[in-house]
């Protein structure tokens, strides 16, 4: 079937598609070549049927995701229903509310204005069956931006109050993620970092992070790995020098500051999972022109979430991405960084760090103050080390 790749209004690309594999088969006809999204850009129409394949798979619910094939199994067993993750993503035409693209039928043509979720209302059918709560209705709609969402953790779109919101889950039984989120908004406010705003709900027993949508109608999130792929990158250029690069040619306007400053706070939470799908800038959809680096978000995965309070050491060194592979490492890219924050507006927080997780259900003697105290110890040690080196260097501070 053909599918006009669109950017809000404007037709991008006509696109001969499979409707169950999502699988692009051919590029039939190139339209605004300008408006492909960032780093799809390609020599000819089969290496660019290939990339548009690529990245309508980063649009489709990750096999990874905590409990989907469950789902999916519930759905089939009591609904009679057998789907995937690409034909969950076809169903809503590849709308997001992460940008601006979506896939228009070209014999059934549907309108932005009335399809897109931005301005429209749309089901909790899909984020309630991700959670693990099969509708009781015989009728499922399945059109839900939860279809287009990434990540391993359960989450899914919600209207709260008129506003997009984003809700989340954690892991294991602690589900400390959801907390971590809310810690690291705490220190990016005190910092003053831009950031996404995390809350916690709890519904039943079971605490979620929620945040509002980061993205407006008219604008698009692209991902650092997608800028970080625009251009092709020279043989002993380091990551973090070919990232800067990439966005000064692509015109991202202050990124270093700010790419400096998200190393630095995840270097006090020790974020272990900073991959280039969660951080990157933000673009006009209908100008093309570059608003700046995307605030920090998805900070669950840090706060020693997977180890044991008793194993946990404070000052330890830990595993980081993406651009070295520990976090001492890469907080020597960021050095410049620190003289742009005021660490000492972290002092004190431990107590509002403590009121954070003393609402978690951990089931470990005195999970939450060991968390509070490393986390205190840690930013401690970065204000004393770092701050007011004089030789404007990292090497002594560990």
């Amino acid at each position: 079937m053909k599918y006009i790749l669109m950017h809000r209004e404007l037709p991008v690309a006509i696109l001969s598609i499979n409707d169950i594999s999502g699988t692009v088969y051919r590029v039939d006809d190139m339209l605004q070549p300008a408006h492909l999204p960032t780093g799809l850009y390609a020599a000819d129409r089969k290496e660019l049927a290939k990339n548009l394949n690529l990245w309508l798979a980063g649009r489709t619910i990750p096999a990874s995701r905590s409990g989907f094939h469950r789902a999916l199994e519930d759905l089939q067993v009591q609904k009679k229903l057998q789907l995937s993750a690409n034909v969950l993503m076809m169903k809503c035409f590849a709308l997001s509310l992460s940008d601006q693209y979506w896939l228009n039928p070209v014999e059934q043509p549907l309108e932005w204005r009335k399809v897109n979720f931005y301005n429209n209302d749309f089901s909790e059918d899909v984020g309630n069956i991700l959670f693990g709560q099969i509708p009781q209705q015989d009728t499922l709609d399945l059109v839900s931006p939860c279809n287009t969402s990434d990540g391993w953790l359960k989450k899914k779109g919600k209207i709260l109050n008129g506003q997009r919101v984003l809700v989340k889950g954690g892991s294991g039984m602690a589900q400390q993620e959801s907390f971590n989120e809310v810690v690291a908004s705490l220190l990016c406010r005190k910092l003053g970092i831009s950031y996404v705003e995390y809350s916690l709900l709890f519904e039943g027993d079971k605490p979620y992070s929620v945040c509002p949508n980061m993205t407006t109608d008219r604008q698009d999130f692209v991902s650092a790995y997608y800028i970080f792929s625009a251009y092709p990158r020279a043989d002993g250029v380091s990551a973090y020098e070919h990232f800067l690069s990439c966005c000064e040619k692509l015109g991202v306007p202050d990124v270093t500051k700010q790419l400096q400053q998200m190393m630095i706070l995840d270097y006090l939470i020790c974020d272990q999972n900073r991959h280039f799908g969660n951080f990157g800038a933000i673009r006009d959809a209908v100008t093309l022109e570059w608003v700046g680096f995307a605030p920090i978000f998805d900070s669950g995965t840090s706060l020693w979430f997977d180890q044991y309070a008793s194993k946990i050491k404070a000052l330890a060194d830990a595993p980081a991405k993406p651009f070295a592979a520990t976090q001492q490492a890469q907080l020597a890219f960021a050095r410049d960084g620190l003289q742009t924050l005021d660490l000492s507006a972290l002092n004190g927080c431990k107590d509002e760090v403590l009121a954070i997780f003393e609402q978690a259900h951990f089931g470990e003697p005195d999970r939450a103050n060991i968390l509070a105290d490393a986390l205190a110890a840690r930013c401690e040690f970065l204000q004393k080390k770092c701050l007011f080196q004089n030789d404007n260097s990292l090497s002594r501070c560990f």
